[in-house]
């Protein structure tokens, strides 16, 4: 069977990582290619931001994208975030396997519903420089109730820093001053989530 047959039938999950790429660059040579020189398709996608733009690298990304929106689409439909579960899923589609540190806010109203899902600071590989002015004024131009915080960890390691402790104290300082709660801060660091409120340093 082929893996065009094979994509129009229930064995859509024995396709191989080769034959993936094969459907959706459509050169056999190119996707092994790209396989055996980056090791892996989770290496492959890691580097892609890395990687010179072309056709090929064009297609991966447009079909990385398509499948964060997929993953996405739920929550930003305004459904609620009362589910640690949606919220994780939610971050690790957006987050994960970014090259540098993002940090986003997410902005709910007083029944945890997501009004809007934001990308606020991005950084180097070491850090991301986050201005509590502005996280201020974003959630007051939104009249959010309550946000969540989140940030990605390119290093892999999901453990929160001390400056990422200091910065989630200054946020929910500067935030309180106007009455908006916050009620996480999220490190996404691969497919792992690291919650600091269950850690209790909120």
């Amino acid at each position: 069977m082929t893996p065009r047959e094979k994509i129009r039938s229930p064995d859509l999950e024995a396709l191989t990582d080769g034959q993936l790429l094969q459907l959706l660059m459509g050169h056999r040579t190119d996707s092994n290619d790209l396989l055996a020189v980056h090791g892996s398709l989770h290496a492959l996608i890691r580097a892609l931001p890395k990687t010179r733009s072309n056709r090929t690298t064009d297609r991966l990304a447009a079909a990385l994208e398509v499948a964060r929106r997929h993953y996405a689409a739920d929550v930003l439909a305004g459904e609620s975030l009362n589910s640690p579960g949606e919220t994780s899923r939610f971050l690790v589609s957006r987050l994960r396997d970014r090259p540098f540190e993002v940090f986003c806010c997410l902005y709910l109203d007083a029944r945890h519903r997501l009004i809007a899902f934001e990308e606020l600071f991005r950084g180097t590989i070491d850090g991301a420089s986050v201005h509590p002015r502005e996280v201020v004024r974003q959630a007051l131009a939104h009249n959010a109730a309550s946000l969540i915080f989140a940030h990605n960890h390119p290093s892999g390691v999901a453990e929160p820093s001390r400056a990422d402790e200091l910065i989630t104290l200054r946020l929910r300082d500067a935030l309180a001053l106007v009455d908006i709660r916050v009620l996480d801060h999220l490190i996404v660091a691969g497919p792992r989530i690291v919650s600091l409120a269950e850690k209790g340093l909120i």
